[in-house]
């Protein structure tokens, strides 16, 4: 039987109230008119001030969102790690660029690192990079164009925040994730983590740079980015997603009339996504994985490269991820049998957190994804409990 199939398993932590819940919940997700009526009320909402956090709290932030604050993860963070699954946990608001916004992000962040270092279950931190730069600027400083005054201090400002993230994380023994960005704004992120790596990388891998596989030329970075850490005689962090930002990446290739940067299909980004994972097994003695996907194929072929070259389902260098609230099958059936997984848990106050939820439920209703798999195995784990209630 496949390993993801064991519904027993991947909803362990759920009661059957919860389970119900659950099933309602993605089964609303499912409709992609009621996800985008429901969108555009909860915007309308919100410019008019009207109060809704009794309606999402309840609903769908409690389903995806750890809470409020890093005390409120705590409850999530030690449930979590009965079933021997980490917690990796993500301030998650989205907003703007004044000095305020920064050293609010800053200062959260910071938190996040020392929180994450007292919990042996929370095994990494995260940070966004767009939270500590603007767009203009990244945008600016990856396209090599000239700065104003302000702007280059604002770049400067940037890398020393992100200098000043990583050394915290390197003082505490935990390990960062910097997450990617908009392939326009990408370069001078990926310059800036390639030095930072440079730096606290020597004995073990303790910053990890981010890789959206949907974009054709991120396997040929990552080969550059090994061979890098090689001649630096360093270790390469390497955390792969799929990517985020397809849709506006096409359009914006589109308008501005350049070759879009992502693949040209799924099916290739599904190959350069597996062919990274076995490059990166090949290269183990400097690369750490940090494999953050939802694709059980992706999953499978990361266990069964472990398995021939005998590593340990355990081993500190390979690390497997899914978003809190999807995919628990996954999660919970690999941590079952050993391997290193932890959820990514967002967090932050409800109207902050919105612009990531709209983002889970759109992503939930294209059919043939997530909902309908969600939906499948709720309902196989239900009947279960039913036939055994009924014996």
């Amino acid at each position: 039987m496949n390993l993801f199939h064991d519904t027993e398993i991947a909803f362990i932590s759920k009661n059957d109230a919860e389970l119900r819940k659950t099933y309602w919940l993605f089964k609303t997700m499912a409709s992609k008119r009621f996800t985008k009526i429901g969108e555009m009320l909860t915007k309308f909402a919100m410019y008019i001030h009207f109060p809704i956090r009794w309606a999402v709290k309840p609903t769908i932030y409690a389903h995806f969102v750890g809470g409020e604050n890093l005390e409120d993860c705590l409850p999530t963070v030690k449930n979590l790690e009965k079933f021997h699954v980490g917690a990796i946990l993500d301030y998650s608001v989205e907003g703007g660029h004044t000095s305020q916004d920064i050293a609010k992000a800053l200062d959260e962040t910071i938190k996040s690192i020392h929180n994450a270092g007292k919990y042996k279950n929370i095994p990494f931190a995260v940070f966004k990079p767009t939270a500590f730069c603007s767009g203009e600027v990244l945008e600016k400083v990856s396209k090599g164009s000239q700065l104003s005054e302000n702007e280059n201090k604002e770049a400067n400002d940037f890398k020393a925040h992100v200098k000043q993230l990583c050394q915290t994380a390197y003082n505490a023994n935990v390990p960062i994730l910097i997450d990617a960005e908009d392939s326009f704004y990408q370069n001078f992120i990926d310059d800036t983590v390639e030095e930072m790596m440079n730096l606290f990388n020597k004995e073990k891998a303790i910053v990890y740079n981010t890789w959206q596989m949907y974009r054709a030329d991120r396997l040929d970075f990552l080969k550059l980015s090994y061979e890098n850490a090689k001649a630096g005689n360093y270790y390469l962090g390497a955390k792969f997603v799929r990517g985020a930002y397809m849709e506006k990446e096409r359009e914006r290739a589109l308008k501005m009339n350049y070759t879009s940067p992502i693949c040209v299909d799924k099916d290739a980004t599904d190959k350069a996504y597996n062919d990274a994972l076995r490059f990166s097994v090949e290269h183990l003695d400097t690369i750490y994985i940090f494999n953050g996907t939802h694709n059980e194929d992706s999953v499978l072929l990361l266990c069964q490269l472990m398995q021939e070259r005998n590593i340990a389902a355990n081993d500190r260098r390979i690390c497997f991820s899914q978003l809190y609230g999807m995919s628990d099958h996954i999660s919970f059936n690999l941590a079952k049998v050993g391997y290193n997984v932890a959820k990514y848990v967002p967090y932050g106050p409800v109207k902050h957190v919105l612009p990531y939820l709209f983002r889970r439920a759109q992503e939930n209703t294209s059919a043939g994804k997530q909902a309908g798999r969600e939906l499948r195995l709720l309902s196989q784990e239900m009947q279960r409990r039913k036939a055994l209630k009924t014996k």
